[in-house]
């Protein structure tokens, strides 16, 4: 069952079942339920209470950080009130009897998100989740100026492709024209003063799991939430980026409008709004930028012969983020 050397020695162990509470010699059932890049899910059913639960094993960290498993463990916790996030229960980073950080957290039903009848839903999960309350000494990753720091990220990707013989000169100058007008767009902004939470920084349609308007709804996968503006999550869920990854969607500036003022609306009084539409014109073009340069980056790394792991369809979807159409659509709506 297991493909990690040491794992099913560690969920016998005394720490881990007293840690859920499971009496000695009660047997486990783990399944595989999802495997990533860098975490790998099991699920299982708590033989005492019944309960659905999900080991995550976390297998390397997308920021950087030594302490990867406690770093999510201690943001689901910062949300655990707003009921929109699955609750944590169980953790151990210290990687004393298994290589990797463990986390155990409860099972949450509910299919992806469609955008094009979930908007409402989605606004409503995303206000409960930027007006959590979160602890005055947060262990969150806080980038001073926001903004500043996805561009830098974007030129450190792209320079793979720049760097690249397969890259196509066109396309270079095309990135490049796009990156110059994006640092010219922020080049005033500061450091950014107004009020952060905890956000999520990579909302797709498969981060949401979704029941129905008088249902329960989530969103999961809180591998690299910062203390950031709500208006970052915005415009990452909203970038036409984003949401022609998984469902082939890009929704027109009418839907995007009408999203924000459902979200400013659900929002209510819990937080000012009144900066989140300009900081939102801000945010959408950059996260563009941000994904066509993992793109960039990316499709070169999927031209190497010695790749290990390749996805056919991730392979498909970095030719049409590369495709003229595309790169052209981005740059007409919102480098013009």
């Amino acid at each position: 069952m297991f493909t990690i050397n040491g794992l099913e020695e560690y969920v016998k162990r005394e720490e881990f079942l007293e840690g859920l509470k499971i009496p000695k010699d009660n047997k486990i059932d783990f399944q595989l339920l999802a495997q990533g890049e860098y975490n790998i899910n099991y699920l299982f059913t708590h033989p005492i209470t019944k309960d659905k639960l999900i080991l995550r094993v976390n297998t390397a960290s997308q920021m950087n950080l030594s302490d990867q498993i406690e770093y999510e463990y201690k943001s689901l916790l910062q949300l655990k009130d707003s009921k929109r996030t699955p609750i944590p229960i169980y953790v151990d980073g210290s990687k004393k009897y298994l290589d990797y950080g463990v986390l155990v957290m409860n099972f949450l039903q509910g299919v992806p998100l469609d955008y094009r009848k979930d908007l409402y839903i989605a606004a409503n999960c995303l206000g409960d989740i930027h007006s959590a309350t979160l602890e005055e000494n947060s262990h969150l990753l806080c980038p001073k100026n926001p903004l500043e720091a996805i561009l830098d990220e974007c030129k450190a990707m792209v320079q793979t492709y720049y760097d690249s013989p397969l890259g196509d000169k066109h396309k270079k100058d095309q990135i490049k024209r796009m990156l110059n007008l994006g640092e010219e767009m922020i080049k005033n902004t500061v450091e950014y003063k107004g009020r952060r939470c905890i956000i999520n920084t990579e909302l797709n349609s498969s981060n949401f799991l979704i029941n129905g308007e008088n249902d329960d709804n989530y969103i999961i996968d809180w591998e690299k939430p910062i203390l950031g503006e709500p208006a970052q999550d915005l415009g990452h869920f909203l970038a036409p980026t984003t949401t022609f990854w998984k469902t082939d969607v890009i929704l027109s500036t009418e839907e995007i409008e009408k999203f924000t003022k459902e979200y400013i609306k659900v929002v209510g009084d819990r937080f000012n709004t009144n900066d989140i539409e300009d900081r939102l014109k801000l945010y959408l073009p950059i996260t563009c930028l941000r994904g066509i340069t993992w793109c960039a980056m990316a499709w070169v790394q999927y031209k190497d012969p010695n790749k290990l792991i390749r996805n056919e369809f991730t392979a498909k979807k970095l030719d049409d983020y590369l495709s003229e159409e595309f790169l052209d659509m981005i740059e007409a709506r919102y480098f013009k």
